[in-house]
C-alpha cells in the first residue's frame, strides 16, 4: 500500500473572501461550519468535517489548517479517539493548526469524523449602532463535496437589516440562519443588525488665492441624499452662503482678497439608512445623467456596441465587477485617473474610479441614468474593501436611477471584486458616506479631502468617527424683509424677502404664503427650493399698481411654515404723500421769497421822496 504521509487542507479565514484546497483528490470532505456570536463580540467557530477515503492504496494521517485571523484562542481539535491538536504557528498575521489523527483513514470508503474549534473576535462587531457579521466566503468549490453553514446571533440583535447572500424564511429558525453549498460558493456571509448608522465628521478645506485679484469660491459639504441626512453643526469661517446645485450638492461660498489664505473647518453628523427614499425625477431631468463627459465616454463606439449587448444595471455591475482587476499598487503611486475607455482597454490596472466610470458610461450609452459618488466608506480590511481615491484615502462608487421604484440606487463594483463576490447590488450596507454627487461633471465638485495646498499634502483633512445620537431637529427659517414702509398710489410695487437657514438641517422645498388686503394680488404661492444649512435664498416679490386715488394702510402677511412675518405698509395718493406735501411747501415759500427780492426796493412807498 502506497502511503500517503502527510494531507494538507489550506482552510484560510480571511475577513472577506478566504479559500482552502485539498492536497490529494482521492478523499471526499464534508463540512458543517457553526458560527456562534454572543454580545461580548466574541466568535465561537466549530468546524465539522467528514473526511471518506476513496482509495485503497491512500490514507490520511494529519490535517492542516491555515486561518487568517489575527487573534484566535480556546483552540480544540479531537476525532472519535480524543485529543489531535498538534502544533499552532503563526506567520504573516496568520494562524497555523496542525492536528495529527488518532487513526489513519484507510480502505476505501472509510471515513473519519474530526471537529476543530477557536474563539475570535474578527467576525462579529459592534461598530455604532450596528452589529456586523462577516463571514468568509468558501473556494475552490472542488475542495469539498458538501458544505454548510450556520450562524447563530443574541436573540438582542434582533431582526437582520439585510442578509447576503440573500435566504429564504425556511432558512431561518428564530436567530439562527443557514446557508447551502450553493450560496457560499458565490461569497461570503455578511450580515448586518440595527436601523441606521450614525457618523460624527470634521472636515478641513484649505484655500489659497494666489491671483492679483479677489476671486469667489467655493467648498463642498457632505449633502443629503437618499441614503442619508446631514447636520452641519459648525462651519467656522462661516461661509457667505451656501447654495444647492443641480446634483444636490451643498457648496458653500467664500471671497477670499488676493493672496489670501483660509482653513475652513466643518463638522456635523451623518445618518445612514439602508433603503432610499423615493425621488421621483421626469425623464427631461434625466437626460443629463445619459451625456457623454470627460473619462464618460458613453458616445464611443465599442462603449456603445458592449452596453447594448448588456442592458440591464445588474449586467453591468457584473461585467465591470468581474472584467477589472483591482490594481492595490496604485492607491499609494497616485497614477492619473485612466476612465472607461482606456479601463476597457486595460483592464489590470484599476482602482475605484476605474471600476466607476466604466459602470457609469456602459450604463449611459445602455440609455440608464448614472452617476458617480465621491466620498468616505468605513473598512476595517484594506485588502477586501479597498479606499483608493488619492489623498485623504477616499472611495468612488456609482449609482444608477431606477425608474420602477423611482429613486437612485448605489452599487459598488469595486468591493464586489475584492471581496470575490459579495453581494453589492441588491443592498448596499452602512459604511458609505457620500460627500459629493458627480452627475454633470465627472471631475467637479471636489470632495472633502481634496483640498489640498501644495507642502501640505500629508495633513489629515477628514477625521470620521461613530456617533450614538442624531437627534432630529425642525430647520430653523429666518425671514429677513426689503420692503417699504410707504408707497406712492398708481405706481406699481417691489422688493424682496431674504430667506435664511439658520438651523443645522437641509429646509426642504416649500412654499410662502402672502396676503394682502389691498395691494394685488391678494393672494401669492411662491416656491421656494431647498436651503441648507448657513444657506439663504433672496426671493423677490411684486404687487400691481393701484388707483391714483388709493389713500389706505394695508397689512403684509407673510407665511412660510408654521410662522407669519406681518409688515404695515402705507399707500398714499402722489399729491397728499408728505414728501410732495413737503417739497410743495419747500417751493412755495422758494417762490415767495423770490418774488420779495426780485421787487425793487425803491418802488415801496417808504422809499418814495416828499416834495
Amino acid at each position: 500500500m502506497r502511503r500517503l504521509i502527510l494531507l494538507l487542507f489550506f482552510f484560510y479565514f480571511f475577513l472577506i473572501s478566504p479559500s482552502f484546497s485539498f492536497a490529494a483528490s482521492n478523499f471526499l470532505t464534508d463540512y458543517d461550519i457553526r458560527y456562534t456570536i454572543f454580545e461580548n463580540q466574541n466568535t465561537h467557530v466549530e468546524i465539522n468535517v467528514i473526511l471518506t477515503n476513496q482509495t485503497s492504496v491512500y490514507y490520511a494521517s494529519s490535517y492542516k489548517i491555515h486561518l487568517g485571523f489575527e487573534q484566535i484562542e480556546n483552540i480544540k481539535a479531537f476525532d472519535p479517539d480524543g485529543n489531535i491538536l498538534g502544533n499552532v504557528s503563526k506567520d504573516n498575521e496568520e494562524q497555523t493548526i496542525e492536528v495529527n489523527f488518532n487513526k489513519r483513514v484507510t480502505g476505501v470508503g472509510n471515513k473519519l469524523n474530526l471537529t476543530i474549534s477557536f474563539d475570535t473576535k474578527e467576525v462579529a462587531q459592534k461598530l455604532g449602532n450596528i452589529w456586523e457579521v462577516n463571514i468568509p466566503g468558501f473556494s475552490p468549490k472542488s475542495n469539498y463535496s458538501s458544505l454548510n453553514a450556520q450562524v447563530t446571533v443574541p436573540k438582542s440583535f434582533g431582526r437582520p437589516a439585510y442578509v447576503k447572500p440573500q435566504i429564504k424564511d425556511w432558512q431561518q429558525k428564530e436567530n439562527t440562519y443557514f446557508f447551502t453549498k450553493e450560496q457560499l460558493e458565490k461569497s461570503g456571509i455578511s450580515m448586518a443588525f440595527g436601523e441606521n448608522q450614525i457618523y460624527k465628521f470634521n472636515l478641513t478645506y484649505h484655500l489659497l488665492n494666489k491671483n492679483l485679484f479677489p476671486i469667489r469660491t467655493e467648498i463642498a459639504l457632505p449633502p443629503n441624499t437618499n441614503y442619508q441626512d446631514v447636520q452641519i453643526e459648525n462651519i467656522n469661517p462661516k461661509p457667505t452662503n451656501v447654495k444647492v446645485d443641480n446634483d444636490g450638492n451643498w457648496l458653500a461660498e467664500y471671497s477670499l482678497s488676493p493672496g489670501k489664505k483660509i482653513d475652513v473647518n466643518a463638522n456635523g453628523k451623518i445618518k445612514i439608512t439602508l433603503s432610499p427614499k423615493k425621488e421621483p425625477k421626469t425623464d427631461n431631468e434625466l437626460s443629463k445623467y445619459l451625456k457623454p463627459k470627460k473619462y464618460w465616454e458613453a458616445d464611443n463606439e465599442k462603449i456603445k456596441k458592449l452596453a447594448q449587448s448588456l442592458k440591464t444595471p445588474r449586467a453591468i455591475y457584473d461585467y465591470v465587477s468581474g472584467y477589472l482587476k483591482y490594481d492595490y499598487s496604485r492607491v499609494s503611486s497616485n497614477k492619473p485617473r485612466l476612465g472607461a475607455l482606456n479601463s476597457m482597454n486595460d483592464p489590470f490596472s484599476a482602482v475605484c474610479l476605474e471600476f466607476t466610470d466604466l459602470f457609469v458610461t456602459l450604463a449611459r450609452a445602455a440609455g440608464i441614468p448614472s452617476r458617480e459618488i465621491d466620498g468616505y466608506a468605513y473598512t476595517q480590511n484594506s485588502k477586501k474593501r479597498p479606499l483608493s481615491l488619492v489623498k485623504d484615502v477616499l472611495h468612488a462608487w456609482p449609482q444608477y436611477y431606477d425608474k420602477d421604484i423611482k429613486t437612485w440606487v448605489m452599487v459598488d463594483p469595486t468591493w464586489a471584486n475584492t471581496t470575490e463576490g459579495m453581494d453589492y447590488f441588491d443592498v448596499l450596507d452602512f459604511d458609505h458616506i457620500a460627500f459629493v454627487i458627480k452627475g454633470q461633471e465627472s471631475n467637479y465638485p471636489v470632495p472633502a479631502g481634496g483640498y489640498k495646498i501644495p507642502g501640505n499634502e500629508a495633513l489629515k483633512d477628514v477625521d470620521v468617527s461613530f456617533a450614538n445620537i442624531f437627534e432630529e431637529e425642525t430647520p430653523t427659517l429666518q425671514i429677513v424683509q426689503n420692503l417699504p414702509n410707504n408707497l406712492i398710489s398708481g405706481l406699481p410695487f417691489s422688493g424682496s424677502l431674504l430667506i435664511k437657514n439658520a438651523g443645522k438641517t437641509l429646509a426642504p422645498s416649500q412654499s410662502i404664503i402672502i396676503y394682502t388686503s389691498v395691494l394685488k394680488p391678494y393672494y401669492q404661492r411662491l416656491a421656494l427650493g431647498e436651503i441648507p444649512p448657513y444657506g439663504s435664498i433672496i426671493l423677490p416679490i411684486s404687487f400691481s399698481k393701484t388707483s391714483f386715488l388709493t389713500n389706505r394702510q394695508d397689512l403684509i402677511r407673510i407665511s412660510l411654515g408654521g410662522s407669519t412675518l406681518f409688515h404695515k405698509i402705507k399707500i398714499t395718493p402722489i399729491f397728499l404723500s408728505k414728501w410732495v406735501l413737503l417739497g410743495g411747501a419747500v417751493v412755495f415759500f422758494g417762490i415767495l421769497i423770490v418774488s420779495v427780492i426780485a421787487i425793487k426796493p425803491w418802488n415801496l412807498p417808504i422809499f418814495r421822496s416828499k416834495g
